[in-house]
């Protein structure tokens, strides 16, 4: 149990993301940030982190576009004048989590959604 006691929850998965992406996922699922998760997350893109870190839930609960990658991870994006992708994992355990957040360069993030690699989602 002691594991858990550094993490806390952070988003969901809505139907909205889970039908986009085809997720076999129950709606409401939880999405943890761990302890170690977020000093990667500071560590590996201060600047991102600095910046958008406040924002990490926001990004997680109304995305603008929502991605998943072949290794399983999901991943949310929101624009902020800059494209803020935050990549979710699944744990061995089945539990998942915030793993990075950072920005994405404007070119690779129009190619990504002109190639439907990024589904746009409205969440309301």
């Amino acid at each position: 149990m002691a594991r858990y006691a550094e993490r806390k929850q952070v988003g969901e998965f809505t139907q909205t993301v889970i039908s986009a992406l085809a997720l076999d996922v129950e709606v409401g699922t939880p999405i943890y940030l761990g302890e170690s998760n977020r000093q990667h997350m500071q560590r590996s893109h201060p600047s991102d982190y600095k910046k958008y870190g406040k924002r990490l839930e926001q990004v997680l609960s109304t995305p603008d576009y929502v991605g998943k990658r072949q290794d399983g991870s999901v991943e949310f994006i929101k624009t902020f004048g800059k494209y803020i992708k935050i990549a979710v994992r699944i744990t061995a355990g089945g539990d998942y989590y915030a793993r990075t957040l950072y920005h994405v360069d404007d070119k690779a993030a129009q190619r990504l959604v002109k190639s439907g690699k990024w589904k746009p989602v409205r969440i309301s």
